[in-house]
């Protein structure tokens, strides 16, 4: 296979990356400042939104061991081993990421919780849900590429020792 056949590919994943990078970043110099210095006042909200702040920042390494993984699984597809343990070994890491940034969001929600009870903003909580359903929902995808893979890779050795 082409080396060119992924490079948009691959060019999204490193691009997936930028945007949760610079968001953190701003979170952090903007509303973080702000929520130090109400810490700092002793007001309970502060501390909330730091926590929040920090899981969120927390998640991002799973986030990007799985981009990281992602690009790998593009690098041997283009050289001709997407039929191997090592995509295997790959999606099995994306999955663990997935399953990982899902349970950070889980610890994160009670704190998003006393951010609605505060605001008086229900919808929140539901807002606060979405990253959990997301990260499960590519973890069950990249669960079932695993198995199909590895049933591949089972039919392919299968058909090399009949030949």
């Amino acid at each position: 296979m082409k080396q060119k056949s992924t490079w948009l590919l691959k060019l999204a994943v490193v691009l997936m990356a930028i945007p949760p990078l610079a968001l953190t970043g701003l979170l952090w110099f903007e509303i973080g400042k702000t929520a130090y210095k109400e810490a700092a006042n002793g007001a309970t909200l502060g501390y909330i939104i730091l926590g929040i702040l920090l899981l969120i920042t927390v998640s991002l390494i799973p986030y990007l061991a799985a981009l990281s993984q992602s690009f790998k699984l593009l690098l041997y597809i283009d050289v001709s081993k997407a039929f191997s343990e090592l995509s295997v070994a790959a999606l099995k890491k994306i999955k663990k990421s997935a399953l990982v940034i899902s349970g950070i969001y889980v610890l994160a929600l009670p704190l998003v919780a006393m951010v609605a009870e505060w605001d008086d903003a229900p919808g929140l909580i539901i807002i606060g849900m979405l990253p959990i359903f997301a990260a499960v929902v590519i973890s069950i995808f990249a669960a079932v590429l695993e198995r199909l893979l590895k049933e591949a890779i089972e039919i392919k050795i299968e058909n090399e020792l009949t030949v």
